[in-house]
């Protein structure tokens, strides 16, 4: 059994490098949670921001895309495996400080763990 990797696409999730995600609605597990705000492909760093609009009072939410369960490309959609509890209760993300900081991706890869099946 290989470990799990947080920043890296699973390939059953149909991640298309170079695909335009950005704009395409994110389902949680249990509903819809908002739209990609933003999108990075970096090897070891991959991941999705998440603009929840008003369902959080415009937070914005940073998904490793190890969180990632499948990729629509017909319906532009992301579905991602955790709930959106956990989602919410997530750390924020703040672009200033993310500037490629490892330390900042920590918290995340921390938070998220282990994925939830």
């Amino acid at each position: 059994m290989s470990e799990f990797d947080i920043w890296g696409y699973r390939p059953e999730t149909g991640h298309q490098e170079g695909a335009e995600i950005i704009g395409y609605k994110v389902e949680a597990k249990d509903g819809s949670i908002g739209k990609v705000s933003k999108h990075s492909e970096a090897v070891g760093a991959s991941y999705l921001v998440v603009d929840t609009g008003v369902w959080i009072f415009g937070k914005h939410v940073l998904l490793p895309a190890g969180t990632i369960g499948m990729i629509d490309l017909v319906e532009e959609k992301v579905y991602v495996d955790r709930t959106k509890e956990q989602i919410k209760d997530a750390p924020e993300f703040d672009d200033a400080k993310h500037g490629g900081d490892p330390s900042y991706l920590e918290r995340f890869a921390r938070y998220y763990g282990m994925p939830h099946m």
